[in-house]
Parts: structure tokens; sequence; C-alpha cells
């Protein structure tokens, strides 16, 4: 029986009627929001209403957003993944059940239209088509030739559709890392099961192929560099993953003709002006702390100047993003200007509260780019290096401890530009921990060398 529910929920075989959808709609919906408002009631204490949930482009939702903790962030989109799948694959199944484009199912992701285009499918009578039950005979005919033909469209779609998101409309939003993979995904695999069905096992590798080599091609053209394509592929994958389950769906289960595929071009505009849309993206803190055995007189003279730092950049960093390699300063007390000298160059750091030794706070009025693209060429054509990771401003803490040891703490306030939020934000949470401990085991090796603490003695957290 779970199987069974399983199967009608996720699959894409079972046809649905207006009732089935209607009732699955409304119950899932319920579903996830009490889920969604539960959590985040007993993380933040923040009333999730059902407006905040019906309507996530509202500004106002900024301040509740960057009181999340990274880790429900990443829950809450892991969450909602499996509701995108059931979603999807119940819209196409019920637009062919009614007689219509199975393409309406794209619609699905326009936030707003989506409602009143399930609202009208769940209005509608079954058609008196009958759902093609008839048992999927695989064929290996003409394999090699549909599949490279597939992969071939979705190269230059890929590459037309992220020139001119990044380029001309400078969004790095579901436009670009979601809408393009899931039609990218669409198009090859309706073009792989067009003529001759193909296994659900080899459409998804052939769809999976295709994201690779459109990445690739991103490269040759310059548009990219690997640590960012590397950073998107498991949300590009999945995205596509299910794109070319509705595209096989399409190909095998109805007579769409192939020109019905230009519909799918439909969802890439109207998905970049939803990005439009989003607010200005809410302020977040990244703290991280170290446990210094030195005095906090000691250990502040390290925070507002320390020397070139010798560790060997770990792997993120020799991939190409940003990394910390000094910090110098002009002048003391508030109104002092600090530099601190990235891989990419300077951070220029006003200082904004100069309590020694206790607490150094300071704004950013200018920042390098946030990495280096690794590729081939020398410059890459990807506006998102210079501008959609802002540093607000920083702070340390030193916190006295017994035994003479100080806890030193750093905070960095920054915004993303980057969607979904819930994606990239542990991504930039994590690699701007990776930052911060670079700099504080640096001021931690150099005040306790000062102090004389041997290497034995070193206990951080």
């Amino acid at each position: 029986m779970t199987s069974g529910l399983l199967s009608r929920y996720f699959g894409f075989e079972a046809p649905v009627d207006r009732r089935m959808y209607l009732r699955a709609g409304v119950l899932l919906m319920i579903l996830k929001y009490v889920v969604d408002a539960g959590a985040i009631w007993l993380v933040t204490h923040q009333v999730w209403t059902p407006v905040d949930y019906l309507f996530p482009l509202l500004t106002w939702r900024a301040p509740k957003v960057s009181a999340f903790p990274v880790w429900l962030s990443t829950a809450l989109i892991l969450w909602t993944l499996p509701f995108t799948w059931v979603g999807v694959s119940l819209t196409l199944r019920r637009a062919i059940d009614a007689g219509k484009s199975p393409w309406y199912c794209l619609l699905f992701f326009l936030p707003g239209l989506n409602y009143l285009v399930m609202l009208w499918l769940a209005t509608l009578p079954s058609s008196s088509t009958e759902w093609r039950r008839s048992p999927i005979v695989v064929s290996a005919a003409g394999r090699l030739r549909s599949a490279l033909l597939g992969i071939a469209a979705s190269a230059g779609i890929g590459v037309v559709t992220v020139a001119f998101a990044t380029l001309f409309m400078r969004s790095y939003g579901l436009s670009l890392f979601v809408a393009t993979p899931f039609v990218l995904g669409a198009v090859t695999a309706f073009i792989h099961n067009h003529d001759h069905p193909r296994s659900a096992r080899e459409t998804e590798g052939v769809v999976v192929l295709s994201v690779a080599l459109v990445g690739g091609t991103l490269m040759l053209f310059a548009l990219e560099g690997l640590a960012c394509i590397l950073m998107a592929a498991p949300l590009g994958i999945v995205a596509a993953v299910l794109g070319g389950a509705v595209g096989r769906l399409v190909a095998i289960q109805t007579r769409v003709p192939p020109t019905s595929t230009a519909y799918l071009f439909l969802l890439l505009p109207a998905a970049t002006l939803a990005d439009r849309a989003e607010p200005a993206p809410p302020v977040y803190e990244a703290i991280t702390s170290i446990v210094v055995a030195a005095p906090a007189d000691s250990v502040w003279e390290h925070v507002i100047r320390f020397s070139d730092i010798t560790a060997e950049p770990s792997l993120p960093f020799r991939l190409g993003i940003a990394y910390p390699m000094r910090a110098v300063i002009t002048g003391a007390g508030v109104g002092a200007v600090r530099h601190c000298e990235f891989s990419t160059g300077a951070f220029v750091e006003p200082i904004t509260v100069w309590d020694a030794p206790h607490r150094l706070s300071f704004g950013v009025t200018s920042q390098p780019p946030a990495l280096r693209e690794l590729s081939p060429y020398r410059h890459v054509y990807a506006p998102h290096v210079k501008g959609f990771f802002k540093a607000q401003r920083g702070e340390f803490r030193l916190v006295p401890l017994a035994g003479g040891r100080t806890r030193l703490e750093g905070s960095t306030w920054y915004t993303l530009q980057l969607y979904p939020q819930g994606y990239w934000r542990p991504i930039a949470e994590w690699l701007l921990t990776r930052i911060h401990e670079r700099v504080l085991q640096q001021v931690k090796t150099e005040s306790e060398s000062a102090a004389g603490v041997s290497a034995n003695d070193v206990h951080t957290r």
C-alpha cells in the first residue's frame, strides 16, 4: 500500500483527476505550512503566517529570514524539495488528464500565478481522451543520435540563457539555478524519448551528462569558472532530473509535437521577471570563535594588525575563493583605517568602535572580488564575483577567561544576492567560517608566540 501511495504521488504514470488533485493539493499545503510554521516558531519564536507562506516575495519577510540559523535554512529547503517534486508531478498529470497542454506544469514554479493555475486545473473535468496505459516498450533505436541531439540543444539553450540572465539581467536567482536546468533537463529528455521511449534510468543519465556538458560549455565561453559551477551543480542537477522526468513523460504519454517544447522557453523570461521582484536580501551574521592561551591585552595587538599568514590555503581557497593574507592599520582609535588584504585585493575597514582590549568594530567601504574564477581564461565574464556578496561590517570581541586565556570571537555581517538563499547561505556561511578560522588562527599563533606558549598547550574550539 505504501509503495502504491508513493508511486501515485511521486511517480509520473497514474492519471490524476480533479478530485484527487484538489484533495492532495490542500492536504500537502496544510502539511507543509504546519511543519514550516512549527519549526520556525520552535527555533526563532517568530510567527510564520499563511501570508508568509503563500507570498514568499514580500519584502517584510527579510527580517524574519535573517533570524534563521543556517541549519534551519538548509532544513527548510531540503523539506521543500519533495513537495516541489510532487507538485510538478500532480500538475503535469492533471493537465494531461484534463486534455490541456502538459507544459502548464511549468507555471507551478511562478509565485502567485501557480495558485491560479492550480485552482483552474482543479475545476476542469477529465477529458474524453484516455490516458495511455499501455506498457512502455523501451527502444534502443537511434539511441546515440537522440541523446546527442538532446545534449546539443541543451548546450545551446544553456549558454544563451545564462548569458542573458547574468550579463544582461544581472540576476542570480531561481531562473538561473532552478528554471534553466529544469528546462534543459526537459528538452534533453523530450528529444531523447520522442521517437523511441527510453528507460527512466537512461534518461536521467543523459540529462545529468547534458548538465555537465553545459557547465563545460560555460567555461569554454568564459561565462563561469570551475568553483561556481561546482557549487551550483547539486541544485542544478536536482532541477534538471525533475525536468527530465517531465520531458520523458510528455514525450511518451502524450502526442504533443516537438514544436510544443517552445512552451518551455516561456518559463525562463517569466522566472527572470519573478527574480527581479525578489526583496532586498536580509543581513546575516556569521560568528566564529577560538580560545587563545594569552591575555586580552596581548591578543588585542594582533587583532588590529597581523603579519603574513604563512599557512597553506585550504582547498576552497585553492579553487579561487578569496582568502585573507595579512592586515595593517593606519592610525589608532575610532577613525583609524584597517586594511585586510585578501588574495583578490584589500578590504578597507574604517574603525567605528575602539574599546581596547575588548571590542574592535569596523565598517566596510570597499571590498575586493569574492573569488578569482578557476578558468583557462584570464578574465571570466561573471558579474557575481563582485557585488553579489557584500560584507557590511565586522567585529572582534575579546572575552577574558580563567588562567590568562582569551576567547576571541569574530563576526561578519553580510548580504547575499543569490537565490534561493536557503541553498546559497549555508555555502557562504561555511566559506566565511573558513576565512574567520584562517584569521583567528593567525592571531592565536602570533599572540601565543609573543606570550611564550608552547604549541602543545594550544587548545581551540
